[in-house]
């Protein structure tokens, strides 16, 4: 009975699907290491401060990450090299509202709320990246 036990325990630990899994799944983009501490009582960020703004920083990530603000509690961060090539020099997307657009020549168009792309959403997402505010700061990792 304990062997049952055992492998039934061992077979859910290996069946369970970590939330970056799919991250692995894009050949085009590898997942650098970000680490981000954004101050919001900083000018810099101020921007952050209020719901449905962005912010670029193009410090980490492949290409930068872009920052949006859902409500004062919950924040999104995404990847701003389109994930739907390898990265190149025309692959840093452009914000723009709620809009991040690839300026190749391929129209890919991105969500910046959910990531998905608005062109065909059969497409890769855009790379998310986790985001958590902790007082007046927020940290974005991976």
């Amino acid at each position: 009975m304990k062997k049952i036990v055992f492998l039934l325990s061992l077979s859910m630990l290996f069946a369970c699907k970590n939330d970056d899994d799919n991250l692995d799944d894009n050949p085009f983009l590898t997942s650098p290491l970000v680490n981000l501490n954004l101050n919001l009582n900083l000018p810099e960020y101020n921007s952050l401060n209020f719901p449905s703004n962005s912010l670029v920083v193009t410090r980490q990530g492949i290409r930068g990450v872009v920052i949006y603000n859902v409500d004062n509690t919950t924040y999104h961060a995404f990847e701003l090299s389109d994930p739907n090539h390898v990265p190149t020099d025309c692959s840093l997307m452009e914000v723009d509202g709620i809009e991040a657009t690839c300026p190749c020549d391929d129209d890919n168009k991105y969500n910046i709320v959910t990531g998905q792309n608005i062109t065909d959403p059969s497409r890769y997402p855009m790379q998310r990246y986790r985001a958590v505010r902790s007082g007046n700061t927020i940290r974005i990792t991976n």
